[in-house]
Formats: C-alpha cells, sequence, structure tokens
C-alpha cells in the first residue's frame, strides 16, 4: 500500500512539547503556529511517562485535549510512540533492561535511550504502548503521520549485556546458516588463537586486552543496526495494523559524527524518509555538510523527497562551544534542505524550554519571545515555505554519483589499520566538496545499485566490497562509464579478508594499476604531485600539487600515468592513474591531493564524462541546485558568500519568493540571500 503524507504544500513546524508548558500557554502556541505558517508538529516523542504512569495504567487526558487543540486550528500532528524514553518505573521493575558499556558497566536511567535494544521486557512494553496508542489515535482528524520512537541508536547503538550477547548468536547464527565453522572462516579464527567450538563461547567485542577481531567487531556492528531495527519494524507493524492507511517514519541522523546504523537497510522500511540534521560549529562552510547530508537522504529515499525533522533555529547545546546563526543564515540553511529534495522543514523544537537537559537549546519561539530576530526569521521562513508550495515532489537531477557504504565505513575505522588518518567522512566530503563548488548534481548510491542513469560513478573510499558490489563498479566502467576511486578502496571482502596478489584488490585490473606496497604519510606530511592534473587550467603541473595522508607504489598494468611523486621514496612512482575502456575510463587517486588539485583533477573527469553543472555562469559563493517537477525546473540559488549576483535563466521564468517574473530572463540574487526560479522547460 502507498502511503503518502496528507499535509499540503511543504510541511513547516517542529518537535511539539506541550508537556512541559501549563496548560494555559498552549492557547498561544496554536495561535503563534498559525502566525508562523505551521502546519504540522511532531508530538508526544518523550512522554511515556506521562502516558503510562504505571504498568498497563493509561492516562491519555492530556494528549487528548492536545491533538483536538491542534486540529481545531488546522495544524496536523506527527504522533510518535515515546519509545525512546522508558518511564522510572518500568527500569525499577526490570533493571536487566538497562544498557551495559563494553567494560561491563550497567547504565543508569535519567536520560534518555537507557535501554538495551535486546531486552524483551523494553520491546513487550514499547509494543503495548504502540498498540494502545495505535488503536487510539488512528482515526483521529489531527494525526497525518506516525513517527515511531526518536532518533535510533542515538545513545543506546551497543549494549554488551549478557541478553545481547544471547540476541548476538542468534543473528550470528542465522547469518552463517548455524554453521559454526563457517564463522571460523569468516572471522579468520585460526589467528590468535581464537577458534569457536560452541556458540556460546561467543561474546560481544567487550573491553579486552589488545586488538578486537575486525570481522567480529564488524559483524557486531551489523547486529546493533539490525536490532535496532527490528525494534522500528515491530512498532511499525504494530502501527499499521491499527492504521493501514496512515505513512510511518523515524527519525535519522544523516550526520558527520553519526555512524551506528545501516540506513540502506533501514530506508525501505518506512513511508517516508526523514533526517536530523545540525551544524557543527566548527565547520567554517557547514552550508556543504547541509548539502551533503541532504543528498544522501534523498538518495536513501530512491530519489524521492524527504523530510527534514529536526534541525535548529540557532545554537544547539551539546557542543564544546554552541554557536548562534548569522544574518540570514536560518533561511539560507532551511532553503538549502529544500534544494536537496526536503518537502517539509521542522525544528527541535517549537518553545524553547526553561528547565532540563535541551534547555539552552534554540527554538522557534526563544527564550525571548516573539521580540526576536529568531521569531521573526520563523515568521519570514513559513511565508517562504508557503510560497514554494508547488515544489512539492520535485526530484533530483544527478549524473554523477559517489559510492556510499556503511560496512566499508565500519570496516575502514577498525583499530590496526595502515594510518589513522583515513577517515571516511573527511575522505567523502574531499570529493564532494569541488563538485558541490562546481554546482554538480550528486546522489550517492550503494555498490550494488543500478548504475544506468549515471555517466560518472566516485568512490572516493572504499576499503570493504564484496564481490557483487566490485563487478557492479568494474563493469560500470568496462560498459563506457567513467569510474574515479580513491585510495585504499577494493583491499578487503565483506567479511574484512584481504583481497590478495596486490592492491587495490577487488579493482586492480579495471584501474589497470597494482600496488605492492603501502606508504601512509605522518600528520602533516606531504609529497609533491607532477604531471597534467591541472593542465589547461592555468597551472603548469611542474610540482605545485601535493598529496596527503597516504601514497603507496603504484606500478602500471595497462593504464597511464596522469600525475607522479616529485619526492620522497616514491619519487617517480605514479600517483594518479587513467585506463580507458572504450567510451569510458577508471581512474585511481593513489593520494589525497590538495584541494586546488584535486577540484581540478575531478574537473577533468567529469568533463570526461560529459556531466555539467546545473547552472552555468554562478559565481563562487553562490549554490545551485535544481529540483525538476512534471512541468518545470525549480532552480534553486542560495548566496552563502554575501556576494550577491545578477543570473541568466530561462526566458518567462518566474521568481517564487517574490512572484516576479522574470522578462528579461535574469534573477537578481540578493547578498546572502536565495532565489528560487520556475522555468518551464520542454519534457
Amino acid at each position: 500500500m502507498s502511503r503518502e503524507l496528507n499535509v499540503p504544500g511543504l510541511a513547516y513546524g517542529g518537535d511539539y512539547n506541550p508537556e512541559q508548558w501549563p496548560e494555559e500557554v498552549w492557547a498561544e502556541d496554536v495561535r503563534l503556529m498559525g502566525e508562523a505558517g505551521v502546519n504540522m508538529v511532531s508530538v508526544n516523542i518523550f512522554s511515556w511517562a506521562l502516558l503510562e504512569p504505571s504498568e498497563g495504567v493509561y492516562d491519555f487526558a492530556r494528549l487528548d485535549r492536545v491533538l483536538d487543540l491542534l486540529h481545531a486550528h488546522g495544524i496536523a500532528a506527527d504522533l510518535a510512540t515515546p519509545t525512546a524514553a522508558p518511564p522510572a518505573w518500568f527500569f525499577r521493575a526490570y533493571p536487566d533492561a538497562l544498557p551495559v558499556d563494553s567494560g561491563g558497566r550497567r547504565l543508569s536511567y535519567g536520560s534518555r535511550q537507557t535501554f538495551c535494544p535486546s531486552s524483551p521486557a523494553y520491546r513487550e512494553a514499547a509494543l503495548r504502548i504502540a498498540r494502545v496508542l495505535g488503536e487510539r489515535y488512528a482515526d483521529h482528524p489531527a494525526v497525518v503521520m506516525w513517527h515511531v520512537h526518536n532518533e535510533y541508536g542515538c545513545h543506546n547503538a551497543e549494549c554488551y549485556c549478557d541478553t545481547s550477547a544471547q540476541a548476538f548468536r542468534r543473528w550470528l547464527r542465522e547469518r552463517y546458516g548455524d554453521d559454526l565453522a563457517a564463522l571460523n572462516h569468516a572471522w579468520g579464527t585460526a589467528f590468535w588463537s581464537q577458534w569457536y567450538y560452541d556458540w556460546d563461547e561467543i561474546l560481544p567485542p567487550r573491553a579486552t586486552g589488545a586488538v578486537p577481531n575486525p570481522t567480529h567487531r564488524l559483524d557486531w556492528r551489523r547486529f546493533c543496526s539490525d536490532e535496532l531495527l527490528a525494534l522500528c519494524k515491530a512498532e511499525r507493524a504494530v502501527l499499521a495494523e491499527a492504521a493501514p492507511a496512515l505513512p510511518a517514519t523515524t527519525n535519522f541522523m544523516v550526520m558527520y559524527n553519526f555512524d551506528a546504523l545501516d540506513y540502506w537497510r533501514w530506508a525501505p522500511e518506512l513511508d517516508v524518509v526523514s533526517n536530523d540534521h545540525y551544524l557543527r560549529s566548527t565547520d567554517p562552510e557547514s552550508e556543504i555538510d547541509i548539502a551533503m547530508s541532504g543528498d544522501v537522504v534523498r538518495s536513501l529515499a530512491g530519489g524521492r523527497p524527504w523530510l527534514l525533522m529536526e534541525h535548529s533555529t540557532g545554537a544547539v547545546n551539546w557542543q564544546p562551544v554552541n554557536r548562534a546563526k548569522g544574518p540570514g543564515e536560518l533561511r539560507r540553511n532551511a532553503l538549502a534542505h529544500v534544494a536537496r529534495g526536503a518537502d517539509g522543514i521542522a525544528y527541535f523544537q517549537w518553545r524553547a524550554a526553561k528547565a532540563g537537559a535541551e534547555q539552552w537549546h534554540s527554538a522557534m519561539l526563544p527564550h525571548a519571545g516573539t521580540d526576536s530576530v529568531i521569531w521573526r526569521d520563523v515568521v519570514q521562513l513559513g511565508t517562504d515555505l508557503r510560497a514554494l508550495a508547488e515544489v512539492r515532489g520535485a526530484v533530483g537531477t544527478a549524473e554523477t554519483a559517489i559510492v556510499w557504504d556503511w560496512d566499508a565505513r565500519w570496516a575502514l575505522e577498525l583499530p590496526s589499520q595502515p594510518s589513522e588518518e583515513v577517515r571516511y567522512l573527511d575522505l567523502v566530503r574531499s570529493w564532494y566538496e569541488p563538485l558541490w563548488r562546481a554546482g554538480v548534481a550528486v546522489d550517492f548510491v550503494r555498490p550494488d545499485a543500478d548504475l544506468s542513469a549515471y555517466r560518472l560513478v566516485l568512490a572516493p573510499s572504499l576499503y570493504l566490497v564484496d564481490d557483487a558490489g566490485a563487478a557492479n563498479l568494474t563493469g560500470f566502467a568496462q560498459r563506457g562509464g567513467t569510474l574515479a576511486v580513491g585510495f585504499h578502496s577494493g583491499a578487503v571482502d565483506e567479511n574484512c579478508h584481504v583481497r590478495l596478489g596486490g592492491y587495490p584488490g577487488a579493482f586492480r585490473e579495471t584501474l589497470g594499476v597494482r600496488t605492492d606496497e603501502l606508504f601512509p604519510l605522518l600528520p602533516g606530511e606531504s609529497v609533491g604531485l607532477s604531471g597534467g592534473v591541472g593542465e589547461d587550467r592555468g597551472r603548469d603541473g611542474g610540482g605545485s600539487g601535493t598529496g596527503s595522508v597516504w601514497s603507496e607504489r603504484v606500478r602500471l598494468a595497462g593504464a597511464e600515468a596522469v600525475a607522479s611523486y616529485t619526492n620522497g621514496p616514491l619519487t617517480g612512482v605514479p600517483a594518479v592513474t587513467r585506463q580507458g575502456h572504450g567510451t569510458g575510463a577508471a581512474w585511481y587517486l593513489a593520494t589525497l591531493p590538495d584541494p586546488d588539485t584535486l577540484a581540478a583533477l575531478l574537473e577533468r573527469i567529469r568533463e570526461e564524462a560529459g556531466v555539467r553543472p546545473v547552472a552555468e555562469g554562478v559565481p563562487e559563493g553562490i549554490e545551485a541546485v535544481r529540483r525538476r517537477g512534471a512541468d518545470a525546473d525549480y532552480l534553486f540559488l542560495i548566496d552563502h558568500g554575501g556576494v550577491g549576483a545578477d543570473l541568466p535563466v530561462a526566458a518567462d521564468s518566474v521568481e517564487l519568493l517574490t512572484g516576479e517574473r522574470l522578462t528579461a530572463g535574469t534573477v537578481t540574487v540578493p547578498p546572502g540571500g536565495v532565489a528560487v526560479v520556475r522555468e518551464v522547460v520542454a519534457r
């Protein structure tokens, strides 16, 4: 059954926690929501203790009044199951449901997400309250979507208790067909006398004296993601039984520091994919992180629109220094998410809390009230989103894909790698950033995805890849696509076993290279690069480029050298190579070029592949993104640099935020502002 969110136009709102306030405040809340243009709020996310004051005893009077009040004012509810924060009575009754860390310490309740994902008592209690909620509110006119749990795995992705150990063993028996010999082979347990003769000998990778078995640790990460997914699916099934037509979501966290869950496995289980995204105060160009996160989430949604379930109007409360947003940043951030496919914009939270752990987290209605910059920006954004209502449902236009894989990320960052300086997200962003600056549309794909829609596929970091994924990517190049692969890719199979015969393992033949030894670089160390990386772009290529993080002794085996090392033990050895495959090519980067050199190299690669920016003549500092609708394209132009510009657009276009008809074929992007242009295009 197809279930879609039934909210007109673009959804707008945030987490609403009326239980934190006296009831007389609620009337002001809904009045101000109307003023801001809010049309959907998430409710009930952390209300378990109030809904079920003791086991099996329920009090829904408050929630009834909240939902009735929202409906009376035309505001839809994304109704959450409150299972992210079990009440104190639950843990007093079931203390074994509390999580245990890797050192064997059992944690206490007193915050959120303080449960073991494998606890039968937790699962029973969570499904019970989800079922009662589903049955009570399935037909409530305010409820338009179920919000399952909240931020799965945020604080309890891993529990090392005995119950989790039993669940882990069950998962392993299913994965390996109840064949202990197969597990021993996959884990390489002949090393360090780790051979298992009985399933009950297997434990979670608890704290130990030396380096843990990498495949043991990798399977544990897979298990932890699947164990939480099983909880999500179980709650979703209970809600679907009560209300078959209502869509359901749970909020992902595709952010820089969260890697606990394999969202490729999660996304197909949801009717609507949604995401939470927060900025790092230490990131001077957080707009790039917004863009990359949005592209990942849209890709998880299969190219369909998605919802931004949480972000902040200003500062958060959980970083060492929590930076407020600058002038116009709230608007730019939100509309950048819309540009990347979000059909809804929501915040944590509606009204800033005066007590509790998140009292210093910004909100749509700040502590200062309506006489504040944030409130005025929130009201303006509501006006903007109403003006962009027709954008709903429009999709992306990418011809370039970046390979993104959680297994590869987990495996790369296990201990005892050649270099701890090789970090998955840093590598992916380093390749994504020059594409973003050039205005090139990007999707993210699994290694085994259908690549037929793309001209160019990039694999910045794919340390682990199974045979099917490797064959899919190499087949893309051999059929005439353009493939570019980063260093230390293809090195191990799905069991973390090194692919023998030389590096880069699974990609050697297609790339036309063979490496016999790795030479990772020390922090701050670099090597010079010479060759044709920057030719025809105002660069002489004569040693002006550098590489960092990594180098390796590459021998050509069919490929040509595009750039070579100019100093150190590998002087004269190829650092960047290309091998032609009919109309396509396979490129290998055996180092991380400096940003300018990498940008020039990727420009050469994408131009060779026939990939163009979404708009021409866009100056540096202005982000250009295109969404494609049934009858028109929507060109978003977001000025992060404060430069402003007059840019060419299709004749007779309309700038949606102002309603101006652009008869001259030019749109003005104000300094620090945003323009969204409807361009009618013949399909």
